[in-house]
């Protein structure tokens, strides 16, 4: 079986389309439309990869990037950003708040299937360092 990933979406509409494609991709799938959801189901379900809506109605999206990057235990998941914040400067914010990628809306599928395999890769291999060779440095 694939992966586990957490959707933190409050568009119900979006957040189905993106459950949905996920499933038929084999993925086990959780999701959250607040950041307090977002942050008990991280806790909940330790995710391989988090799909992150940046603008979570009137919550900064971003936050649950930060706070994995700050928890030693968690900092190796993946954050996807699923954004309608196209601009190159956005984008630039995004990745410095600690997202590991960023995908416009409308999402190109293609795409986000390619930088989620890139990532969960990349996650799984920091994932093993670290048990194994102990910290991983900051």
């Amino acid at each position: 079986m694939k992966p586990h990933i957490l959707v933190v979406e409050d568009n119900a509409y979006s957040r189905e389309l993106l459950c949905d494609w996920l499933e038929l991709q084999g993925f086990t799938v959780d999701s959250a439309t607040s950041l307090s959801e977002a942050l008990a189901a991280v806790k909940r379900c330790e995710p391989a990869a988090v799909l992150l809506d940046v603008q979570l109605g009137a919550e900064d999206g971003l936050s649950v990037a930060a706070w994995l990057r700050l928890d030693k235990a968690r900092q190796h998941i993946p954050v996807i950003a699923v954004t309608a914040h196209a601009m190159i400067s956005e984008q630039e914010r995004i990745l410095k708040a600690g997202c590991n990628a960023c995908i416009s809306k409308p999402v190109d599928f293609r795409l986000l299937l390619e930088k989620l395999n890139r990532w969960l890769t990349v996650a799984g291999v920091m994932n093993h360092n670290a048990r194994t060779e102990g910290p991983m440095p900051e």
